[in-house]
């Protein structure tokens, strides 16, 4: 069964996103590179789900009846890994390992290796494809799981996302939740020169999906979202898509939603001045 978590004061909750940041940020020292722009950009939305929403056990990271995440963005590992340590499923000393030869812990999360990651990431396009299945097999055992992927707005350039959320849509998975990480950045440049998809939520709701837009980076307003989308479910609804508005790089203000800093490397002062923006911007909210 789940282990029960008491609902987080906001200040926690803040409080684990800046400790993921930092994390992220010890990551990539280790690599010597690090993936900021889109790690950054996902920390609320990765706290926000597993400190408060999903049932999880990790005590028991096979559990049947858990809730599913596919982290279809993969090279955003760097923020998924520090939380599943924090949260027991593995431990933290292994951060200390990220990419090192022999380490469980890869630049894009193995479902073999790692407690906790239910999908080996790798090419982008094939996570909600993946998250879909997940949710068509909880309804064949009856179960009350929910299934949740996490995509980048580039990501949405793959054909294979429009396929799986036409089959969704039409057959209204309602225990689906599709988040879009939308900063507006890929490893090519601006989604939006790259390939400009907007309005992103109105191609959803042509699929058959409830859609809303959401500030990304508000702890509060993702919170009330995911109720919403489990209200929906009860009921037989659509599957829910999140349009999660964020920035690239988010909360080290020098890099934040520069197309350059998808990947790179700090070093020096700069690490420095990173975490000091980390803690400063997130003791403003």
């Amino acid at each position: 069964m789940a282990v029960e978590r008491s609902n987080q004061t906001p200040a926690e909750l803040a409080a684990h996103c800046v400790a993921v940041r930092e994390a992220i940020m010890q990551s990539a020292a280790i690599c010597g590179s690090g993936h900021y722009g889109p790690s950054f950009s996902c920390v609320e939305i990765l706290v926000s789900l597993y400190y408060q929403f999903m049932r999880l056990n990790p005590n028991e990271p096979s559990w049947a009846d858990r809730d599913r995440f596919i982290l279809s963005k993969g090279h955003a590992c760097s923020t998924l890994y520090p939380i599943l340590a924090d949260l027991g499923f593995f431990p933290k000393e292994e951060l200390r390992t990220f990419t090192r030869l022999g380490s469980r812990l890869g630049d894009h999360p193995d479902m073999r290796k790692v407690p906790g990651v239910d999908f080996s990431a790798g090419a982008l396009g094939h996570g909600l494809s993946i998250a879909l299945g997940m949710a068509l097999a909880a309804r064949l055992d009856e179960s009350n799981r929910r299934c949740v992927a996490l995509l980048g707005d580039g990501e949405l350039n793959e054909g294979q996302i429009w396929e799986a959320a036409a089959y969704a849509g039409a057959n209204k998975i309602s225990n689906l939740l599709a988040i879009v990480d939308a900063n507006k950045v890929c490893v090519d440049g601006a989604t939006e020169a790259v390939l400009d998809m907007e309005p992103i939520d109105a191609k959803w709701r042509a699929f058959g999906w409830h859609a809303e837009r959401v500030d990304g980076h508000s702890l509060s307003q993702l919170l009330d979202h995911y109720a919403e989308f489990e209200r929906r479910r009860a009921e037989g609804g659509p599957p829910t898509v999140l349009i999660g508005d964020t920035i690239s790089g988010k909360g080290v203000d020098f890099i934040e939603g520069k197309a350059e800093w998808h990947i790179g490397f700090l070093g020096g002062v700069d690490v420095e001045r990173a975490l000091e923006s980390i803690r400063r911007t997130q003791s403003a909210h």
